[in-house]
């Protein structure tokens, strides 16, 4: 019997993450764009410097609703005219609002690039908001808010945000608002808010694919060129301040069958030169199947399903003063919410007393850095990360560079960065489940003052 020879790997290929090219328009408008080629599939990445801080007192959610009311017609086309066309020209048209501002995206087949481009230009240049619209979208997103309440993670963020930001930062409370506040919008708040807001001198639109035989500032020029508005300057950002303090928040739910487990406090933000080994040094506590957390958590004593560590961007300065969000998030059984959070403060203390060993590092350099070329190999992931980095005030190569210093990143810098962004005695704990059952336990764990609130 013949055998064939064995295929063998071939030499890597260099990559790196791509740098984009800038420009502006007339109008002041942004624009970053990237060649890929063979991603045939354009995205579009567009941000409005319409932050969840601007929106009026007592109407928090209004940015959600502008955000998804773009697709609702324009002043040539109504809605349902508006999305026919959309679909003829294959293309997506998503938006949503976060305390940064407003994010609108598309995708399209490039052949398509020029119509989906004009009607994203007419979207954002005359949005319609037709009154029947707008209530028809306000009545959706108050449907939702009952299904989010009952949601364990949901409520769990929530109740944090609330704990760990003062009640006038617009952080403490729902990005999307509460009901309450939702019921009080219309059509003239969300124009109001788009007026006071929404204008090509501080919109910055990423363009990403294959632009082969597109003349792309010439596109740009006649479809986002013509949106005019006035030069006025981007809002102030808030300075984000939060009170971390040792304590525990019991989110009651009678009956639960398991805990929501979500632990956290604030961090800088990713302008902190401690950024990559805190990204290092947070994935082997809790970052994948192999890291420590879900080692002795769900291998060892089988709590849970799964359980993560992470760190998420808040909002950025440009002066580097932002905040993340540093925390433990999974769920386990309701009998054993005292010892799972037991054995994840050991797993911190151990992790503070040993370090990290070379191994762990290894394989969260060869995850983190090793699969990059593959997490970007479509045209929506690089838009995407170009966009958040223009929303945080990055360098346009701060990815590639990121990389690199993960990769240099050594294993006590990695242990010395996460051991300082999960200090124990400055971690507050949020449990949504049956607080007659684990208030015992975790009052007994000595982990802060104790406090049990209701669901509603």
């Amino acid at each position: 019997m013949t055998f064939h020879p064995q295929p063998q790997p071939g030499a890597p290929k260099p990559w790196a993450f791509p740098a984009p090219d800038r420009s502006t328009l007339g109008n002041g408008l942004t624009v970053l764009t990237s060649h890929r080629p063979g991603q045939q599939v354009v995205a579009v990445e567009v941000l409005l410097s319409a932050p969840l801080d601007a929106e009026p007192g007592g109407l928090d959610g209004v940015a959600t609703i502008m955000a998804r009311a773009f697709s609702e017609g324009t002043d040539k086309l109504t809605a349902e005219e508006f999305a026919a066309e959309l679909e003829r020209c294959g293309a997506t048209l998503d938006a949503h609002a976060d305390h940064p501002g407003v994010r609108v995206s598309l995708e399209v087949p490039a052949s398509r690039l020029d119509k989906a481009l004009g009607l994203l230009a007419d979207a954002l240049r005359a949005p319609a908001f037709p009154d029947g619209e707008v209530e028809r979208l306000v009545n959706n997103r108050l449907d939702e808010i009952p299904h989010e309440l009952a949601n364990p993670a949901r409520r769990a963020s929530m109740a944090l945000s609330a704990e760990l930001f003062p009640a006038d930062l617009r952080c403490s409370r729902p990005r999307q608002g509460t009901e309450q506040t939702v019921a009080r919008i219309d059509a003239a708040a969300v124009r109001a808010f788009y007026e006071a807001h929404v204008r090509p001198a501080t919109t910055t639109a990423v363009v990403v694919g294959d632009l082969t035989g597109i003349d792309l500032v010439a596109l740009l020029d006649e479809t986002l060129g013509e949106w005019t508005g006035s030069t006025a300057e981007p809002r102030p950002l808030p300075q984000i301040t939060a009170d971390d303090t040792a304590r525990v928040v019991i989110v009651d739910r009678p009956g639960a069958v398991q805990t929501q487990l979500l632990i956290g406090r604030t961090g800088s933000d990713r302008h902190d030169p401690v950024w990559a080994a805190q990204v290092l040094g947070t994935y082997c506590l809790g970052g994948t199947l192999t890291s420590r957390l879900d080692r002795v958590l769900r291998e060892e004593k089988g709590y849970t399903y799964g359980v993560r560590a992470f760190g998420q961007v808040l909002l950025s300065t440009p002066e580097g003063t932002g905040a993340s969000l540093l925390a433990i998030s999974g769920s386990v059984a309701t009998e054993v919410t005292g010892p799972a959070l037991a054995d994840a403060w050991q797993v911190v203390r151990t992790l503070a007393a040993e370090g990290l060993t070379d191994d762990e590092r290894d394989v969260a350099v060869q995850n983190l850095v090793g699969v990059a070329p593959l997490r970007y190999e479509t045209a929506a992931a690089v838009a995407g990360t170009l966009a958040d980095q223009v929303e945080q005030f990055l360098p346009d190569d701060f990815q590639a560079q990121m990389y690199a210093r993960l990769a240099r990143t050594g294993t006590v810098e990695a242990t010395a960065a996460v051991v300082s962004a999960f200090p124990l005695d400055r971690m507050v704990v949020v449990l949504v489940g049956d607080a007659s059952a684990i208030e015992g336990p975790v009052t007994e764990l000595g982990l802060g003052p104790v406090k049990v609130i209701a669901a509603g």
